[in-house]
């Protein structure tokens, strides 16, 4: 392995920073309004917004996980996003254009409209805790990564990534972010590519006897077909899984919303949103292939991986380090770089709007433009130094030290699709209704968290949840639905006009629009 960063890899991870924080500096003179600074004045073309998705979706997470996962057994992760085909064939016509008229910047306005502002916030701060508590571990898990694979200092990793993700989203707005996307999404096909193209150079046999000896060991499997729910690797839990995620993402995840508003048009932006949903299912795949054929390579060549190469993570970081060329890597290491600050950039710029929609002109009602603006850009400085700050501090006392705060968030952040779901296709449901699904909503996920696994937090026994962990969130988003639609008859009904809100008065008002609109 390498004992130090060789000079041509750090060459192209230094042109890749550069060229970040160029992008930033290109776009910062027109930050002078919130309507661009959140939204980009609704201008961004619908190829840019696609590679925006398609680059903010897939993570160093992915990089990393994806090929571990296949690695050590077959494509059944792949099989939720699958379902990001399906969710949007059945959601983005209705979905996009809906949110497109519903709302100004952020998604969770529509909460207030037809539950009040209290709903409004709980599900702005339950966005708010699911992005946050994921994003020092990204900025964690990167550096491991990179220091895996380099031995450079990992505490300088994290504040090198942080320090240039913060400066160009902070100067550059949502405009900077988008572009900034847009390059990364090239790096990250083309780190990918080279490395499944050297991949594949090596493996004795080459590509053919490497599918021929993981489809005879089954590595090529989606997973059981069976009726054993509390199987993880069935093909049913893993879809359900997909479906219920994906359909948090595209109607509840101020990520996807928010881009919905950057397009010029309805159409433009179903096209953007489908360009990235079909770009995420190939790129997802690319990342099975390179861990099966990695699990190949290792069979036909014979060599045998080294005794600190203990975990799936490791894997394929190790191959890159071992046996990728000089500046080929580091053309991957920036790909993997670029994974994780389209992620962050796209998450610090939604918080930041949350932060500013979704709370500080509720409590500043006579604000500015310009100072709701400066309170944006010292939201996005403030996340992104304490998300630096939690990765350092992962890292110095290892992820153990955030389980308990995972635990938490993960319970904050459930049933925010059972939430959408409630509001938008029950007319009859009401404020009160959504707090008793919210409150059912919560016990569940709380119980089912705690009482998981093998070592549960609380032990009931016989009582504990027996299924699978993916499966919480899916119950979680049903519990909500269904308790929140039942519980809604217990109070008045919303007055007949809250019903344009929702699915069927959306659907009328087309109509009509459709009905006396000229014909040309």
């Amino acid at each position: 392995m390498m004992s130090s960063m060789r000079a041509l890899d750090l060459v192209v991870i230094a042109l890749y920073m550069g060229a970040m924080l160029l992008v930033g500096l290109r776009f910062s003179r027109r930050q002078t309004t919130t309507e661009e600074y959140f939204v980009a004045k609704r201008s961004i073309p619908s190829w840019a917004m696609g590679v925006s998705i398609y680059a903010a979706i897939i993570s160093s997470i992915t990089f990393i996980s994806y090929p571990g996962s296949a690695f050590i057994g077959d494509w059944h992760e792949m099989v939720p996003g699958f379902m990001v085909v399906g969710v949007l064939m059945v959601t983005g016509t209705v979905l996009i254009p809906f949110f497109r008229h519903a709302v100004g910047m952020s998604a969770y306005e529509y909460f207030e409209r037809r539950f009040g502002y209290g709903v409004r916030a709980y599900s702005a701060l339950a966005f708010a805790a699911g992005h946050f508590s994921k994003m020092g571990f990204v900025f964690f898990n990167l550096a491991l990564t990179i220091t895996a694979m380099t031995h450079f200092n990992i505490y300088a990793v994290i504040a090198i990534t942080g320090i240039v993700t913060i400066l160009y989203t902070l100067i550059g707005g949502m405009e900077a972010v988008i572009w900034t996307d847009v390059i990364q999404g090239f790096i990250k096909c083309i780190g990918v590519f080279v490395c499944l193209g050297f991949l594949i150079h090596l493996i004795p046999g080459g590509l053919s006897a490497a599918l021929k000896l993981a489809n005879e060991h089954g590595k090529l499997s989606l997973g059981s077909f069976g009726t054993d729910l509390s199987n993880k690797n069935n093909f049913w839990v893993m879809s359900l899984y997909g479906s219920f995620f994906y359909l948090q993402k595209y109607a509840a995840d101020q990520t996807l919303v928010q881009r919905y508003l950057v397009a010029k048009s309805d159409r433009e932006a179903l096209k953007g949103v489908a360009l990235g949903a079909l770009l995420c299912v190939p790129a997802w795949a690319l990342f099975m292939l390179i861990g099966t054929l990695l699990w190949a390579y290792y069979q036909l060549s014979g060599e045998v991986l080294p005794s600190n190469v203990n975990v799936a993570e490791k894997i394929f970081p190790h191959f890159l380090s071992t046996r990728v060329p000089a500046g080929l890597a580091g053309l991957f290491m920036a790909a993997l770089f670029s994974a994780a600050m389209s992620m962050l950039s796209s998450d610090l710029n939604c918080l930041s709007v949350v932060g500013v929609e979704d709370f500080y002109r509720r409590i500043n009602k006579n604000s500015s433009d310009s100072t709701r603006l400066l309170a944006g850009k010292l939201i996005v400085a403030l996340c992104g130094c304490i998300s630096i700050l939690t990765a350092i501090w992962i890292a110095w006392k290892s992820d153990r030290a955030l389980s308990f705060y995972f635990t938490v968030t993960s319970i904050i952040a459930g049933g925010l699709a059972g939430l959408f779901l409630l509001a938008f296709l029950s007319p009859r449901a009401n404020a009160g209704g959504a707090w008793i699904g919210i409150v059912c909503c919560l016990l569940f996920t709380t119980w089912a968290t705690l009482t998981l696994g093998k070592t549960p937090i609380v032990n009931f026994g016989t009582w504990n949840y027996q299924y699978p962990a993916l499966l919480i969130g899916v119950i979680g988003h049903l519990v909500l639905l269904i308790a929140g639609f039942f519980g809604s008859f217990l109070f008045p009904p919303p007055p007949p006009e809250m019903r344009r809100m929702t699915l069927w008065g959306w659907m009328t008002a087309v109509q009509t629009t459709r009905q006396t609109s000229p014909v040309l």
